[in-house]
Order: C-alpha cells, then sequence, then structure tokens
C-alpha cells in the first residue's frame, strides 16, 4: 500500500445515493482475479450508452472534462452499500480516485479502502454542499486539497476539518495493511514465543 498523506486534485460530484458495489464495477465486468484492468469497468452501466461497444455516455459525469482526471469523488448517502466485492475499492484506484468524501459508506466496502489505501471520508450534508459548490463554479481551477495528517479539507481560502479514527489514520499515513501492522512487532511477537516454549518445554 503506498502511504496517503496529502492530496490535492479535481473532484467530481457524484450524489447520487445508495450506489452499491454492483454498480461500482458491475459483475460481468470482472474478468480475472487481478486488480488490473478493472478501470475500464467502473460504473460500466452508467458511464458507456453501449457497454459491448465501449461508447462513452457524455452526460456522465467521469466522462466529462475536467471530471475525467478526477481524483476525488464527492458522493452521496450510503456509498459502497451492497456486497462485500472487494473489486470496487480496486476499479476506483485504477481509474485515479484516491479519496472519497460522502456522508456515509457502506460498512463493508468503508473497511475495503481503508485495507486498500483508499481515503474515505465522512462529512455533513451541507459540508457536502459546500465543496460541490466551491467545484462546479470552476471544476478546473477549484481544486480540494486532502490533509490527512491535520484532518482538514481545504478548498479557496477556506476549510472543513473531519474526525477519522486514529488507527485507520495511522495505517494509511504509513502504508501499511493488516499483515503489514502486525509485522511491525515481530520482535515482540518472536521474545514472547521464546519466553513460552521455556515456560512451557512441554509444548
Amino acid at each position: 500500500m503506498n502511504p496517503v498523506s496529502m492530496i490535492l486534485g479535481v473532484a467530481a460530484p457524484f450524489l447520487r445515493i445508495n450506489v452499491d458495489t454492483d454498480a461500482i464495477i458491475p459483475s460481468h465486468e470482472m474478468k480475472a482475479v487481478s486488480k488490473k484492468g478493472l478501470s475500464e469497468g467502473l460504473f460500466s452501466e452508467w458511464r458507456y450508452d453501449s457497454v459491448s461497444e465501449r461508447k462513452p455516455n457524455d452526460d456522465f459525469v467521469l466522462n466529462q472534462n475536467p471530471y475525467n482526471q478526477s481524483v476525488i469523488l464527492l458522493t452521496g448517502d450510503n456509498f459502497g452499500c451492497g456486497s462485500s466485492r472487494e473489486h470496487a475499492v480496486w476499479a476506483l484506484q485504477e481509474w485515479g480516485i484516491r479519496a472519497i468524501i460522502g456522508t456515509s459508506y457502506g460498512s463493508i466496502f468503508y473497511s475495503n479502502c481503508i485495507r486498500n489505501g483508499l481515503l474515505p471520508i465522512s462529512l455533513s450534508p451541507v459540508d457536502i454542499e459546500t465543496l460541490v459548490g466551491f467545484v462546479e463554479k470552476d471544476p478546473q481551477k477549484n481544486l480540494i486539497m486532502i490533509n490527512l495528517e491535520t484532518l482538514k479539507i481545504n478548498y479557496g481560502s477556506s476549510e472543513i476539518a473531519f474526525d477519522f479514527d486514529k488507527k485507520h489514520r495511522t495505517l494509511l499515513l504509513e502504508g501499511l495493511d493488516e499483515i503489514q501492522q502486525t509485522q511491525k512487532l515481530n520482535s515482540e511477537i518472536s521474545s514472547f514465543e521464546e519466553k513460552h516454549r521455556k515456560l512451557n518445554p512441554w509444548l
């Protein structure tokens, strides 16, 4: 996992509610176990007028300039609900999304984001509307900056503070998945195992 500290870039307003993981990456787009190649199928039922021919839908926000360069997605309620499909996170990341700012998320999707280094931030509906209004005035110039170290979102001369779980924040800042976090304790684990064997030689 790459460390996540500061993210700056174009943010795309995508305020549909209850966007489930099958909408993010439909099952027919998952043709391999690999994480690679999933971005083409991201939101395929909405991104394309013809999925089989890959004919773009010009009305879909991520097909529009400059939103087609977005690194941040501004979303509606309950984003990532539905199944535990980790491919949804992989598809978003491969497309270029590094952070999602929404009001609420599917719980398993949120966990998958943390495990894979995709930053999910929760804000109030009012704060989301404020960011959308800022971005839409000039999406090319009105970039959003997220600082995970200071827990601040900067837009123009203003900022919004956000809360984030301390453990999850450490994992993202250090670029650690759960296995790598455990490996940081290798010396303590080895020491415990050695003492345990001495105290219990019959094992």
